[in-house]
């Protein structure tokens, strides 16, 4: 069994995810849900990303299993244990089976870097810093700021 994520991982999940969730009642789009939820990507790629968000156009990936396909973003939260997983297979997983958007949160750099996996899988469409706001390619209303990603 793999030890559970340590408490800043958590604080900052719990950041992301309120963010998303006060986006999503304001400007109801789909669903936002946080690990562990299985994202069935084919027979042999499950994984449990941090966060995933379904819009409401392909809500019918969900399951009471999880997903079954890829979500419109998935959001990964880097450790040193997961670093090489999450930006090397899970990445080229991701960017195959269909999903538009992925977040890598690294917490020791305090960065976010954005994919536009459909376009680039290898480089970060954009890479933003504590004094910049994450803009969204599948929410493109949500603006959140790098800093409150990190108040922990």
């Amino acid at each position: 069994m793999s030890p559970s994520p340590n408490r800043e991982h958590q604080d900052i999940l719990t950041n992301i995810f309120g963010a998303f969730v006060r986006y999503l009642d304001k400007y109801p789009g789909g669903r936002v849900y946080v690990a562990p939820l299985d994202v069935y990507l084919t027979d042999l790629n499950v994984y449990q990303p941090d966060l995933l968000f379904v819009s409401k156009g392909r809500k019918g990936i969900l399951t009471d299993q999880g997903t079954e396909g890829a979500p419109d973003l998935v959001v990964e939260i880097l450790s040193r244990r997961t670093a090489k997983l999450d930006r090397g297979v899970k990445r080229d997983i991701y960017a195959r089976t269909g999903v538009q958007e992925l977040w890598i949160v690294d917490p020791d750099r305090q960065q976010v870097e954005v994919f536009d996996l459909p376009k680039n899988a290898d480089t970060p469409a954009g890479t933003y810093t504590k004094r910049q706001k994450v803009k969204l390619g599948v929410l493109p209303k949500l603006s959140l700021p790098v800093a409150q990603i990190f108040d922990v």
